[in-house]
């Protein structure tokens, strides 16, 4: 009587067979789904989405083709080719990254570009230009309110939004009356600013020009 095959499985070839059988059963499943997708004309499964979007950007119409997970601001550096928003901590602690959407200003580095479908979006290089600088801009130059220049773009673009945020009548957390028209007060402008960080500290220079400009406007950038 010829001895049995010897059928004992060493711990090495066990982990093998486990590893080959996952694989396989991983690998069939994808396919299945990718051809249940096609059967109900869905789109084929991919690493990443793409989607159109269209902005008004300093009041130019833009259609960009992004990766669904592009923030603003990469958008508007990478491939709008806008330098002059600064990525800074890139998580929405330094305010370098300040734009104004829709009146409003916000931090780009922290919002998809895909969630500004048809919105205005106002940068740096839409304020103002050498030739025709905005108030504010003309201002920070006249009180030297920056030093590197890095903030500064994200501290001008805040800045237009906090006064516009007065002169609606918004309170802060240092307005003392909820009800009542916010004051035009170096407390009240520090607070609404206190999310644009200066590392090179022209805090009070900053507070100069911000100052110059809502009392010269009325409260108004």
């Amino acid at each position: 009587m010829e001895n049995p095959p010897n059928t004992a499985l060493t711990r090495r070839n066990l982990f093998i067979v486990g590893a080959a059988s996952a694989t396989a059963v991983a690998a069939h499943s994808a396919a299945a789904a990718e051809a249940g997708a096609s059967a109900h004309g869905a789109p084929p499964l991919r690493d990443e989405a793409v989607m159109s979007v269209r902005m008004t950007v300093n009041g130019q119409m833009r259609t960009l083709a992004l990766d669904t997970r592009t923030t603003l601001l990469d958008a508007l550096r990478e491939q709008l080719q806008l330098t002059g928003t600064k990525k800074g901590c890139d998580h929405g602690q330094c305010g370098a990254c300040t734009v104004i959407v829709d009146g409003r200003r916000i931090n780009s580095c922290l919002t998809l570009a895909v969630m500004h479908e048809g919105a205005q979006v106002t940068t740096i290089e839409g304020l103002g230009n050498p030739q025709k600088l905005h108030a504010l801009q003309a201002a920070f130059v006249k009180h030297d309110g920056y030093q590197c220049g890095y903030c500064t773009p994200g501290q001008i673009c805040s800045a237009v939004g906090v006064l516009d945020e007065i002169k609606a009548g918004i309170p802060s957390h240092v307005s003392a009356d909820l009800t009542a028209r916010p004051l035009l007060s170096a407390d009240e402008i520090r607070e609404r600013m206190s999310g644009n960080i200066c590392r090179c500290g022209a805090y009070s220079n900053i507070l100069d020009a911000i100052t110059e400009v809502a009392e010269s406007n009325g409260g108004a950038a």
